[in-house]
């Protein structure tokens, strides 16, 4: 499953198929692998989008989650999408709804997956001991229901951005700007038809989460799937993609 990045006027992205636009919104410790399935799946009916996030590139001061949302918006003009279906896991739920709230004519339907915007325990009080691979790898499993998709390459992953003085300082400042960016008192206004997907061994957004966001967004519905943590569409890419084509299809 090879897919080619574009890069142009400061944008790294994958775009592939034609229809609606179906854009894809990665976490903080995640890029396009996490979204192998959904772009195979997909890309015969719809044109699935991936913005790369800067998410180690931006000035410091805009290394917040407002601040990728500017990003999102720019790069939205700049390819000239109408209107959009954003789908986003972790951290990239928690942009796809402030740009869902901010850009309310252009959002087709809103999917969320391990969102964060109301509450996440990602980083707890021990952020990952740089060079401690070990460690690395008990934290990347954490994120799974079965860590055995937990591998190498993304352990490898890990591994250099908690070695990255740089990149650590970017999560961080991220991470804080999130738990500041509370959603409780906005989300009750988004209209756009939502989809929550939620893993029901979730440790780093639990269940409890999906039914808070569930409970205050109006027109939205809520799925689980068992045996599976943080990222359901890598770890059961099948019912996910069951989930979010039934949903798609319904607004047609």
């Amino acid at each position: 499953m090879e897919h080619t990045f574009t890069e142009e006027n400061g944008f790294r992205y994958v775009e592939e198929g034609e229809g609606e636009v179906l854009m894809l919104l990665h976490g903080l410790f995640g890029a396009l692998s996490n979204f192998y399935d959904i772009i195979e799946a997909f890309k015969d009916s719809y044109k699935v989008v991936i913005p790369i996030l800067p998410l180690y590139e931006l000035p410091i001061e805009e290394t917040t989650v407002r601040g990728f949302v500017q990003y999102v918006e720019r790069f939205v003009a700049f390819r000239g999408y109408d209107k959009v279906h954003v789908l986003g896991n972790s951290l990239g739920g928690h942009i796809a709804l402030l740009y869902a709230l901010d850009n309310k004519d252009k959002i087709s339907s809103i999917t969320l997956t391990g969102s964060s915007g109301l509450f996440e325990s990602a980083m707890g009080d021990s952020y990952p001991k740089r060079g401690d691979r070990e460690y690395i790898q008990n934290k990347a499993e954490l994120t799974f229901y079965n860590p055995k998709h937990a591998t190498e390459e993304l352990v490898d992953e890990l591994f250099d951005i908690v070695n990255d003085r740089n990149k650590v300082i970017r999560v961080l400042a991220t991470a804080k700007s999130a738990i500041r960016e509370n959603l409780a008192d906005e989300i009750t206004s988004i209209t756009a038809p939502t989809l929550l997907i939620w893993g029901n061994n979730d440790t780093i957004t639990p269940p409890f989460v999906g039914e808070e966001f569930h409970k205050l967004i109006p027109n939205s519905k809520l799925l689980f799937i068992d045996e599976c943590g943080h990222a359901p569409m890598m770890e059961q890419p099948e019912q996910f993609n069951r989930y979010l084509r039934e949903f798609l299809d319904q607004l047609k």
